[in-house]
C-alpha cells in the first residue's frame, strides 16, 4: 500500500504499478489483474481482482476497498486484509458473540475501531443491547464502508449506535460511563500504524479496565494464531492481558481470506463458564436470527489449542509497552514519513 505493488497478468509476466498512480476501470473487469498482500519477506498472498472500488491514504493509514473474484469486496488497510465479504462473518461472530454470551446481561458495548460496521451489526443481534459506541479514528474508512458495504447499512442506521470519530484511547479517557463489553476491533499492530498503543499493558490497566462495569468483559482480536505465526503478536497480546485481568481465555478459528488461523483474547475479573449446551440455549434466548458460524460446540472447541500454540502461551514472557512492542510484518503510514 503506497509502495510498488505487483499485479500479475495471464501471460505469466508481472507488470509493476506505483500504486499512487494506479488507475483501474471502475466498471470493466481486468481479467488478469491481481492484488498482492505481502505476509512476510518471502511469502505473498494474491487475489484476482474485478476492480478497485476505492484507494487512498488518509491521515492515519493506507486504505483500499477491492472487488475480488474469490472473496467479494475486501477491505485492505496498510496493505493487510482486514475483512472479506464472503467470510467476514467468521471473524466478527468470533469477536462479538463469545463475550456477549458470557456476560449475564450485556446492555452497553464500546467498540474500538470497527469502522466497517460489522462488529456493531453482530452486537445488535442481541436483544438486550441498548447502546453501542463505535469509536474509529479514521473518518475516511467509516465513510467509504458506509457507502460500499451494504450488508451493514442497517447497523449504521440503528438508533442505538453512537458513532464517534476519535482515538479510542482519548475517547475512553474522557468518558465517565462504564460498559458491559469493550471490544478491540483494531487493525493489527504494524510499525508506524495507529493502533499498537492500544495493545499495551498501560492502556489496558489504566484506561480500558476502569471503563468496564462489575461484570465487564474485554475482548480483542489478537492477530495470526497459526502454527507458524502465533509468536508474532498473538502470544504477546495474551500475556499482556493476563497481567491485567484475573481470568483470560484465548480462542481461534480459521479465516480463509486471511490464509491463516486467527486468534482472539477475552478477559474479565469474573470467571468464565464455557459450556456447549448452555451456550446453545443462551444463543436461542438472546439472539435474533441465525448465526452462520458459532454454536456452543464450535465455541468450546475453539478454546482448545494445539500443543505448539499452548506451549508458547504458557512460556511467553513479553509484555507490550510503548517502548517494547511487537509488530506483524508491514509498515503503517507514519513509518514511511
Amino acid at each position: 500500500m503506497g509502495e510498488a505493488v505487483e499485479f500479475f497478468h495471464s501471460n505469466g509476466f508481472s507488470k509493476v504499478y506505483d500504486e499512487t498512480h494506479l488507475r483501474m476501470p471502475s466498471e470493466d473487469t481486468q481479467s488478469g489483474a491481481w492484488f498482492e498482500e505481502e505476509i512476510d519477506v518471502d511469502l505473498k498472498w494474491s487475489f484476482a481482482l474485478n476492480r478497485v472500488l476505492h484507494k487512498g491514504t488518509s491521515e492515519y493509514q493506507d486504505i483500499a476497498l477491492l472487488d475480488t473474484k474469490r472473496f467479494g469486496k475486501v477491505l485492505v488497510i496498510d496493505g493487510k486484509m482486514q475483512s472479506a465479504e464472503v467470510d467476514e462473518f467468521i471473524y466478527h461472530e468470533c469477536l462479538i458473540h463469545p463475550a456477549l454470551l458470557c456476560h449475564p446481561n450485556p446492555r452497553t458495548v464500546f467498540i474500538m475501531g470497527g469502522g466497517e460496521g460489522s462488529a456493531a451489526r453482530e452486537a445488535f443481534k442481541h436483544r438486550s443491547i441498548e447502546k453501542v459506541v463505535m469509536c474509529d479514528i479514521d473518518r475516511e474508512v467509516v465513510d467509504f464502508c458506509r457507502r460500499y458495504l451494504t450488508a451493514n447499512k442497517e447497523a449504521f442506521a440503528n438508533k442505538k449506535l453512537n458513532l464517534v470519530i476519535n482515538d479510542a484511547k482519548a475517547e475512553l479517557e474522557d468518558r465517565k460511563e462504564k460498559f458491559d463489553i469493550i471490544v478491540g476491533d483494531l487493525a493489527d499492530p504494524v510499525e508506524g500504524g495507529p493502533c499498537y498503543q492500544l495493545y499495551t499493558k498501560s492502556f489496558y490497566q489504566q484506561i480500558l479496565k476502569p471503563r468496564l462495569g462489575s461484570n465487564g468483559i474485554f475482548v480483542t482480536q489478537a492477530g495470526p494464531a497459526g502454527v507458524f505465526t502465533h509468536k508474532e503478536v498473538f502470544s504477546s497480546i495474551y500475556n499482556t492481558i493476563k497481567q491485567v485481568f484475573k481470568h483470560v481465555i484465548v480462542y481461534t478459528a480459521h479465516v480463509p481470506s486471511f490464509a491463516d488461523t486467527w486468534g482472539w483474547v477475552m478477559a474479565s475479573d469474573q470467571p468464565f463458564l464455557v459450556d456447549a449446551e448452555m451456550m446453545d440455549k443462551t444463543i436461542e434466548e438472546r439472539i435474533d436470527g441465525e448465526l452462520q458460524y458459532l454454536n456452543g460446540a464450535s465455541l468450546l472447541s475453539s478454546t482448545i489449542l494445539n500443543k505448539s500454540v499452548s506451549q508458547t502461551l504458557k512460556n511467553e514472557t513479553h509484555v507490550y509497552t510503548e517502548d517494547d512492542a511487537r509488530f506483524i510484518h508491514g509498515h503503517g503510514v507514519a513509518y514511511r514519513l
